[in-house]
């Protein structure tokens, strides 16, 4: 009986992580805002003690801040941070791109490419909570055909980092068509399986044009223009 309730703490704890961690993430808080405990107590059914303990974790990875008796707020990312943290992101694109390319099937190509054609609508239609979702189904699907996971890992854990600036929060219509551009070289050497040319790309992306629409998008206030 005992072991039991260990483990249904421990998947209570795991799934309250792991819920507050999506809403943040996918931009249902945004960074500065105030985590409501008893709202998400009510929304969750849970005590404030377990989510206290998810706030803990989320705190340790970089998401939250705990602040002396004012609770938690969504972290925001700064300029220092960005500036450390694309390099990296650029360097795992550049591997994951190079991986992909010697995985990949011709099947998996065209799912890319349809990826892209939908990423190219949304956008010419102006639709960009859309170009956003897609970009980064996009991106994870690269990272997946690199089939390596200690890079997926490391991946999730400097895109959690990034959230605040990373496939959220709007970009304005020159930064948006710098990121078209670079996606279009970036399925361009897909197709032509260049795997030098594909990592170039995708590393210069995420150090140039990614970190450089974080800046402006930090700012700007953060919520007003991303990459």
């Amino acid at each position: 009986m005992i072991e039991g309730a260990r483990i249904v703490r421990r998947s209570l704890h795991g799934e309250l992580v792991a819920e507050l961690r999506a809403m943040i993430v996918e931009g249902r808080l945004e960074p500065g805002d105030k985590i409501a405990e008893q709202a998400l107590c009510a929304r969750f059914g849970v005590s404030r003690t377990p989510l206290r303990e998810a706030l803990k974790v989320l705190a340790a990875e970089g998401l939250v801040q705990l602040l002396p008796n004012r609770g938690a707020v969504v972290a925001s990312l700064t300029a220092k941070e960005i500036d450390e943290l694309f390099p990296v992101l650029g360097a795992l694109e550049a591997l994951a791109g190079e991986l992909a390319l010697a995985n990949a099937t011709d099947a998996d190509i065209a799912r890319l490419r349809s990826l892209h054609d939908q990423m190219i609508a949304d956008y010419r239609a102006s639709e960009q909570s859309a170009y956003l979702g897609l970009n980064r189904r996009f991106h994870e699907a690269l990272f997946r055909l690199a089939g390596n996971d200690a890079l997926m890992d490391l991946y999730g854990q400097v895109l959690v980092r990034i959230h605040s600036v990373r496939f959220i929060t709007k970009k304005s219509a020159t930064e948006w068509r710098r990121a078209v551009d670079d996606h279009e070289e970036i399925i361009a050497a897909l197709e032509s399986r260049d795997a030098t040319r594909l990592a170039a790309i995708l590393k210069v992306h995420m150090t140039g044009t990614a970190a450089s629409i974080a800046r402006h998008a930090l700012r700007s206030g953060g919520k007003d223009e991303s990459v």
